[in-house]
This record gives structure tokens, C-alpha cells and sequence, in this order.
């Protein structure tokens, strides 16, 4: 049996719109500080190295990090998503989750030079908290969007959320520029840096956990039933109709392909842009703000589109700009190239993921969402697991060459594009509306 699901109002109160995409903007500074631009950085040149990277060690070490905190949510998400949809829990989940993320990113203030093991546990820690709770607000999309408002409602979640991740970045280069004028070095201002980002993150959901609704309505167990063994049959019973969602799990492969190269340039770039073109971790800031600026505006720009287009056009689009983006960063030498690289990636970054979270909201039952958004969890950590440790793999292998590494990373967009056209949009909607 399943959860029931309250039908979708004609008209979802705005609040509650903005509820659900303030969740975010309330996350994304953990993106954004915690694993684009600012402790990734330190990670491999303060905590994991003495000064640069020149082997190639401390950017696998890193690499390993995400894939083990990957694989635990690879594992965990489907089943996770499956108990919050037969028991309508998917808030108290993402409370929690919120939480846990919050908690470990204040405490990696205290990892410093030589702390490698403490930085990896919190880092895995606060991670794992981070993208189940991605999972669980996600999960919300198909209560208050219809399907033909998805790609707009998710561009502008994702759009208001580099929004946020603006600010927190924007906060964080103020203090840190003050801080360089006090003469403090990265070991005193980056612990800073990470009690902003979590103090940011936890006043910014406060509006997701007052206004947005739990639509879903609980189903009682069972004598002798619990959650977690149903949690299990409702996704061994989602695997064996598989063919009924065939454009659903056929879209969720390409999704892991592609993302593989999305993950690895949001978890390295920075580590790119320092050990590669020589930036400093000021110039790094600063220009992540600038790209998170254009990202927002494709994921707004590609939301609106999207409804009109249709997602998988859509998403075609955005990938196609991924690859010209990342074969210029190969050959460009100059920052100011690299500049024109970066907003072109920002552009493609915003839209694809937006397009990616709402063609998976219309192939979704509405009273299956959190299970299904679990296994859109699971294939981007199955992504995310191997795309930074190929990307971290190369740069070990060719000691130290990241831009031999980039290159490798542009194989995943093509392959996803290709994948793409393999998905047929109208089909996978009729079977949403018409669940097994």
C-alpha cells in the first residue's frame, strides 16, 4: 500500500512558494564555502599539503572524502525517501537532516593544519547531511508545482538559491579581507568563514519549516510492519515495474552521467583555479560570486524556457554548452579567458540542474515523490562518487596536471547528451499521472 497523497491546490499559496525555495537559498552556502570555494581550497592547501599541491595527494585525498560521503547517500536515499513517503515525513527528515548539517559545519572551524582525518569525518558528516536534505526538499516539488509550473518553480528555487549562496559568499570575502588586513593567515579567518555558513544556513530555513505544508498523509503500519523494512519492499516494487518508468530511470542514467562532470567541476574548480591558473583564495571568492550571479540567471532564464520547450530540449541545450565551455578551459591560458570559461560554466550550471530536478518532478507521482527524488539522490551521489575521483585519479596519474584532468571531465556531457535523446518526456509524464 501507499502513502496518500492530498491532491495539488489550483493554487499554491505564494508564501509557501517561497518557502520551499528558500530552502535553497538557505543551503547553498554550504555549496558554495564549504565545497566550492573556500574550505576545499584549504583542505588541500593548509589542512592536507604544506603549501601546493604538487603530487596530486591532498586533491585525491579530498576526492576520496566526497566518494565515501557519495556512496552513503547512494545507498541511503531511495529506502530514506521510500519511510518518508509511507509515513509523511519527509519535514521532520529535512529538519533533521538541516540540523546535522549545521552542527558539522560549525564544528569544521576547529580542523586545521594537519587535521586530515577530522576534516574528512566532519566534511563526509556535514555532506551526508547536506544532499539527503537536498533529497527531502526536492521531494516537495510535485505537492505544489503542476507539471507544466515545474521548470519554472524549480529555476526559481535554484536561481533564489545562488542567490543565497551569494550573500554567504559575499559575507564571508568581507570578513576575510578584513581579517588579511589584521595580518591573520587562512588558519584564523576560514574557521570564520565556516560559523557564517552555518549560522546563515539555519536562520534562512526558518521559512521552510514555518510555511511549507506536508501534504502527504500517513499510512499506519502494520502489526509487526516498521519503516525501514517497508522502506525497502516500496523500492524493491519501484525496481520491478521499472519498465512502467522506463523514461523515468532511463533519464535517472543520464542524470548520473552528466552529473558526474557537474559534480566534479562544482567540488574542483576552485582547487582548478589555484593550482592551476594561481589564484589566490580572495580571487577565488570573488569569482565564484560572479559566477553564481550567472548561474542564477540561467536557471532562471532556463526555467521559463523550459515550460515552453520542454525540459529534455532544454537540457540538451545546457549540455551542449558544458562541453564548448570545458574544451576552451582547456586551451585557455590567460585569467581573463578563464573568466569567460567560468560564467559560460555558471550559465550551463544553474539551468541543467534545474532541469534536471524538475523533468524528474513530472516523471514522479505526487504520493511517490520522496522515493523517486531518492533515486535522483541516488544516481547525482553515484555521480558524484565517480566524477571527482576520476577527475582526482588524472591529476594524481599525470602528477599534478589539472588541466589534462578538465579535459577527461568533458567526456561525461557528451556521453549525457547522447543518452538524452533516448528519453521520450510526453511518455515518462503520461506514466507519472498513471502510476503502477
Amino acid at each position: 500500500m501507499v502513502t496518500e497523497t492530498l491532491p495539488i491546490p489550483l493554487t499554491v499559496p505564494r508564501r509557501e512558494v517561497l518557502a520551499w525555495a528558500m530552502y535553497d537559498f538557505a543551503n547553498s552556502g554550504y555549496t558554495t564555502v564549504v565545497l566550492t570555494a573556500v574550505f576545499n581550497a584549504y583542505f588541500v592547501g593548509v589542512v592536507a599539503a604544506n603549501g601546493a599541491d604538487r603530487s596530486g595527494t591532498a586533491t585525491l585525498l579530498w576526492t576520496v572524502a566526497m566518494a565515501i560521503t557519495n556512496f552513503l547517500v547512494l545507498v541511503s536515499a531511495p529506502v530514506l525517501g521510500a519511510i518518508a513517503d509511507h509515513g509523511a515525513h519527509k519535514k521532520r527528515f529535512l529538519a533533521f537532516t538541516t540540523f546535522g548539517c549545521v552542527l558539522f559545519t560549525a564544528a569544521l572551524a576547529f580542523v586545521g593544519r594537519g587535521d586530515v582525518a577530522l576534516g574528512m569525518t566532519l566534511v563526509i558528516l556535514a555532506t551526508l547531511m547536506f544532499a539527503s536534505g537536498e533529497n527531502f526538499i526536492a521531494a516537495f516539488l510535485p505537492e505544489i508545482a503542476s507539471q507544466k509550473e515545474m521548470g519554472r518553480i524549480s529555476g526559481y528555487g535554484w536561481s533564489l538559491g545562488y542567490v543565497g549562496g551569494l550573500l554567504v559568499l559575499g559575507l564571508c570575502l568581507a570578513y576575510i579581507q578584513s581579517a588579511q588586513a589584521r595580518g591573520d593567515v587562512a588558519e584564523q579567518y576560514v574557521p570564520v568563514t565556516l560559523w557564517i555558513t552555518a549560522a546563515m544556513f539555519a536562520l534562512a530555513a526558518l521559512p521552510t519549516f514555518i510555511w511549507l505544508r506536508e501534504r502527504a498523509v500517513p499510512h499506519r503500519l502494520a502489526p509487526g510492519e516498521n519503516y525501514f523494512r517497508i522502506g525497502f519492499a516500496r523500492v524493491r516494487h519501484t525496481l520491478a515495474h521499472a519498465r512502467h518508468y522506463r523514461d523515468l530511470f532511463r533519464f535517472l542514467v543520464t542524470l548520473a552521467v552528466y552529473y558526474c562532470g557537474i559534480n566534479t567541476v562544482v567540488v574542483l574548480a576552485v582547487i582548478y583555479a589555484q593550482e592551476a591558473m594561481g589564484f589566490t583564495m580572495q580571487e577565488n571568492i570573488i569569482l565564484i560570486m560572479v559566477v553564481n550571479v550567472t548561474a542564477a540567471v540561467g536557471a532562471l532564464t532556463f526555467g521559463l524556457v523550459q515550460d515552453r520547450l520542454g525540459s529534455v530540449r532544454t537540457l540538451a541545450v545546457t549540455l551542449v554548452v558544458w562541453v564548448v565551455a570545458l574544451v576552451l578551459a582547456y586551451f585557455i591560458e590567460s585569467r581573463a579567458g578563464f573568466w569567460v570559461v567560468a560564467n559560460l560554466v555558471g550559465l550551463a550550471l544553474g539551468s541543467s540542474q534545474s532541469a534536471g530536478r524538475a523533468l524528474v518532478g513530472q516523471f514522479s507521482p505526487p504520493e511517490r515523490a520522496a522515493e523517486f527524488f531518492g533515486l535522483w539522490g541516488l544516481a547525482g551521489k553515484l555521480a558524484a562518487v565517480i566524477g571527482p575521483l576520476v577527475y582526482g585519479l588524472v591529476t594524481f596519474l599525470t602528477h599534478g596536471n589539472h588541466r589534462q584532468a578538465l579535459l577527461s571531465t568533458c567526456a561525461f556531457f557528451i556521453a549525457g547528451l547522447l543518452l538524452l535523446l533516448t528519453v521520450n518526456e510526453r511518455r515518462g509524464r503520461a506514466a507519472a499521472m498513471h502510476p503502477d
